[in-house]
């Protein structure tokens, strides 16, 4: 189905993400996560913020839900790597640009031997939000804090796409970083079972 995405108002992107998540991202049944829970669905949102619309459209979702007075915007490879990209790209369409750096999971072990990568672009004390595909626990997320912190830059905002409302949230607010998501699992399945309005 092709969209013609720049006619598109926030609700309406909301509700195509959420078919598209549905699609191709959410997945029924039981699986262990990275956390060691059980879950009775897993969800994959590198599915969709490699497809064409459906980067466009979360790049657009994430940058509406960032605070002004950040400057860019980063997260911990593999699952934040698409979402900080589709952001900054989409910031520089929005005429707020804001670049993006990534986080290792191990330091380089050559040359700079740094966590994050896309660090030139940044001035020591700015201020930056952390993307997420999808949060569980937190865990990842304050490991991610703490490295960007120690690189000298400070975290206004974290935000994810899917808060599985399973203790992340709670977690990071106990650290002074609200979460902020676009989706928690019953908002996706009840956008996604939206119908455009005429």
């Amino acid at each position: 189905m092709s969209l013609a995405c720049e006619q598109l108002d926030a609700a309406a992107m909301r509700r195509r993400l959420a078919s598209l998540l549905l699609e191709k991202s959410y997945r029924a049944g039981e699986v262990i996560l990275t956390s060691g829970r059980k879950s009775d669905y897993y969800f994959d949102c590198k599915q969709t913020a490699l497809y064409p619309e459906g980067a466009w459209l979360i790049g657009n979702l994430l940058f509406d839900l960032l605070p002004e007075a950040l400057v860019g915007v980063g997260g911990m490879t593999l699952g934040a790597d698409p979402l900080v990209t589709a952001v900054s790209l989409v910031s520089f369409l929005r005429g707020r640009p804001m670049p993006a750096f990534i986080v290792r999971k191990a330091a380089k072990g050559h040359g700079t031997n740094q966590f994050l990568e896309g660090l030139s672009n940044f001035k020591p004390g700015d201020t930056v939000a952390l993307l997420e595909d999808v949060v569980t626990t937190g865990g990842t997320l304050l490991t991610v804090i703490d490295r960007v912190q120690d690189a000298g830059l400070k975290v206004g905002a974290v935000v994810t796409v899917l808060d599985r409302k399973e203790g992340g949230a709670a977690r990071l607010a106990e650290r002074g970083f609200p979460l902020l998501s676009i989706f928690t699992r019953d908002a996706l399945l009840d956008a996604g079972s939206q119908k455009p309005t005429s």
